[in-house]
């Protein structure tokens, strides 16, 4: 494996996974129709993790800061007395699921994941981030820049408990907020992912109805319609904390378009090639749930997309860093 002295000298491959089992569930999923895939990352995570070692490739692990907990108690205990109070109120963990939660990992997989954290903490070039302590929504009505202060201060806390030094954030649902920035400032985290350009407020799909957007984005998928989404080092350093935005998501297998699939593992394949010549980021994200179905399908594709990460760290010096060793390098450089 090539390594670089210099950190502008080879392109990054950056892998997010944001990490929340049930808590980060969209309204329409129960566990009666969604639950095996929650239940499968048991399987899948450690799985996951042996595919990166076997590769030497690096990842973050966004983690919600209720699956620290080691049972009902110490979760409740942990939670901040400020809780967001979101006009939609089914928004709201503490609303949904508090009542229902079972009392630990053993009686409720689908809340509690201490077990996994402690599997990740062994692989020391494995970062566990946060993806806030409730999966906070930071762009919902109701909720406050207290409120959000509150509960990243919960989950770096937690985090603390456990010995998780908590360095970079993913936003839940990608709902990013920049006037939130300086919170993270204080509290010592340096590193986010933002969102890819085009899907920014001055980006070409901001005003386009959700139905639009979500067919663009699918198709995008397929085809390079907005470009390859990488990064140049020298912008991220331009602004603390350092945003390190996102690439492509890694869509699950869809056996309705099996036929297509390839093209999707393309798309994404084109994309680092392009970060590896050009000495740029590419950063690629998903959830460990997304693999809770056609396991063996979607193993096979993320093993093509790492085997090729190896081909261009051996022929382009492309390396794999965690967000959190992008941005300690930046700070050491500046």
């Amino acid at each position: 494996m090539i390594q670089k002295e210099n950190m502008y000298d080879s392109g990054k491959f950056v892998i997010s996974l944001d990490f929340e089992l049930f808590w980060g569930m969209r309204d329409h999923l129960t566990l009666e129709n969604y639950g095996k895939h929650i239940q499968a990352v048991w399987e899948v995570l450690p799985r996951m993790i042996q595919s990166f070692e076997n590769y030497q490739v690096k990842a973050t692990f966004a983690t919600v800061g209720f699956l620290f907990a080691d049972d009902k108690k110490e979760l409740k205990t942990s939670c901040p007395n400020d809780i967001p109070k979101y006009s939609n109120q089914s928004l709201s963990p503490y609303i949904r699921h508090f009542d229902t939660i079972g009392d630990n990992e053993e009686t409720d997989p689908y809340h509690f994941a201490p077990s996994l954290i402690k599997l990740l903490q062994k692989y020391p070039s494995q970062e566990i981030a946060t993806h806030t302590f409730s999966h906070y929504y930071c762009l919902e009505d109701g909720q406050t820049k207290d409120n959000f202060r509150n509960d990243l201060i919960a989950a770096i806390t937690i985090a603390e408990t456990k010995g998780v030094a908590i360095k970079s954030l993913v936003f839940p649902r990608n709902q990013f907020n920049e006037e939130y920035l300086e919170i993270l400032r204080d509290l010592g985290i340096t590193s986010y992912r933002g969102n890819e350009k085009i899907w920014s407020p001055s980006g070409l799909m901001a005003k386009t109805p959700n139905p639009l957007k979500r067919a663009f984005r699918l198709l995008d998928s397929y085809i390079n319609l907005s470009g390859h989404n990488c990064y140049n080092m020298k912008d991220i350093a331009k602004s603390v904390p350092y945003n390190i935005p996102s690439s492509r998501f890694l869509r699950p297998y869809s056996q309705k378009l099996g036929l297509i699939e390839k093209m999707r593992v393309n798309r994404i394949l084109n994309g680092m090639t392009y970060a590896a010549k050009n000495k740029k980021v590419y950063h690629l994200w998903w959830h460990p749930h997304n693999f809770g179905g056609h396991q063996e399908e979607n193993f096979k594709i993320l093993n093509k997309i790492l085997g090729h990460y190896d081909k261009l760290n051996s022929k382009y010096g492309f390396e794999s860093a965690t967000m959190g060793e992008i941005s300690h390098a930046l700070k050491e450089k500046q």
